[in-house]
């Protein structure tokens, strides 16, 4: 019984559900991005070849330059549109946000002035109380 308390522990956290919703959007996205590519940029492309050519057709001996190209093109715009999306949006937010600085490790001394560690409790240069 305890296996199928932890396994709904698991599921239960937000980790796994996120995950299982970026895998359905990512998807989705990517449908997006095929049909763009290859209804939209590769057409217009196309315009360099010979009107009889449709681009999935075009081929430099066996190779089949097109379809390749086309996926090319599909996987550069979804990288691009991820890094705008999330890398920088997040760093766009960490920036507005303004990360707090960590916490000093060292104070001045009010009697000589001189940088002291933060636990200090006697100055090591004039040995004044703190």
């Amino acid at each position: 019984m305890s296996l199928l308390k932890d396994f709904k522990a698991f599921i239960a956290r937000g980790n796994v559900v996120d995950l299982a919703v970026a895998v359905v959007v990512g998807g989705s996205f990517q449908t997006i991005v095929k049909a763009f590519v290859s209804g939209i940029i590769m057409p217009i492309v196309s315009y360099v070849m010979p009107p009889e050519m449709a681009w999935e057709e075009w081929t430099l001996g066996r190779l089949r330059i097109g379809l390749v190209l086309g996926d090319i093109l599909n996987f550069l715009i979804t990288s691009a549109v991820v890094f705008l999306l999330f890398v920088k949006s997040v760093a766009l937010i960490k920036r507005l946000e303004g990360e707090t600085p960590p916490p000093p490790t060292t104070k001045t001394c009010p009697e000589c002035r001189e940088t002291i560690p933060i636990e200090a409790t006697r100055c090591k240069f004039c040995t004044s109380k703190l």
